[in-house]
């Protein structure tokens, strides 16, 4: 019905930057809100940002500041562009959309994960 791709982890430096994104394809109607969570080894998964599709945001308090959640509806595309990474940011980053999937109506979709890690 619907996947979600996630691209664009890896290993980074204290302080530097990646930009994650998330593809959605399938049978879409349309995308409402979508966000970015990660799961850092023996803690629970944590919603990181959100963003609805007319553009409001949100962040967990820990990223505010250095994260930045975009998205482009005609590409069923969202970005997550993560600045002065830090160790704590070391988690698997999953997409979330809620997506109107046709002919079956509204779900709920998870991509398959991306790895951020952040050392030196």
């Amino acid at each position: 019905q619907v996947q979600l791709v996630e691209s664009g982890g890896g290993l980074v430096q204290p302080g530097g930057s990646l930009r994650l994104s998330c593809a959605a394809s399938g049978s879409i109607f349309s995308i409402n809100a979508m966000g970015w969570y990660r799961q850092a080894p023996g803690k629970q998964r944590e919603l990181v940002a959100a963003i609805t599709r007319g553009g409001s945001t949100n962040f967990a308090d820990s990223v505010k500041g250095r994260f930045t959640i975009s998205r482009d509806n005609a590409k069923n595309t969202m970005y997550l562009q993560m600045n002065s990474l830090k160790p704590e940011d070391t988690a698997v980053y999953y997409c979330n959309a809620d997506v109107i999937v046709v002919p079956f109506g509204p779900g709920k979709y998870w991509g398959q994960g991306t790895q951020v890690t952040v050392s030196s």
